[in-house]
């Protein structure tokens, strides 16, 4: 699928509070997890454009991706794709892209119970670490991960 990443800036920071509350409400509510005001405050508070990316496909904005770094370990956060983007292979291709940039530590990411990203993870080599009642801690099986299509 067809997509490009250009760099965040600070003002991408409105749409996408925005996005994470689509995105994430309904895992947030099954898990009975959902804040309207703290899905957003999170977003706020953890954002750093420096570090995000934002997913463009058939020219319009449709989601985030951060690859912030923490000592050897790269954490995938902020993978956010708009539901009109979901389903299209969109979210494989920019997940494989990223991975497969050089880091010489793991990869980390964290997902919600029962989320349907899990899917995408496992196919890309992720594997559970641990878990809580809320999120499954996951770590790529290897440093590169396949680059074709699984």
């Amino acid at each position: 699928m067809a997509f490009t990443l250009r760099p965040s800036v600070p003002g991408d920071i409105d749409w996408l509070v925005e996005l994470r509350a689509v995105v994430l409400r309904a895992d947030l509510e099954r898990l009975g997890r959902y804040d309207a005001v703290r899905v957003r405050e999170r977003m706020r508070t953890a954002f750093v454009p420096e570090w995000s990316r934002i997913v463009i496909s058939d020219g319009a904005e449709v989601g985030s991706i951060t690859a912030r770094p923490d000592g050897n370990v790269r954490w995938i956060e902020h993978f956010y794709l708009s539901p009109s983007a979901q389903g299209r292979g969109i979210g494989s291709s920019v997940l494989r892209s990223v991975l497969n940039e050089p880091h010489p530590g793991v990869t980390r990411l964290n997902v919600l119970q029962g989320s349907a990203a899990r899917r995408l993870y496992d196919r890309l080599g992720f594997v559970a670490d641990h878990e809580d009642e809320v999120d499954v801690f996951m770590t790529l099986r290897t440093r590169r991960p396949p680059i074709g299509r699984s």
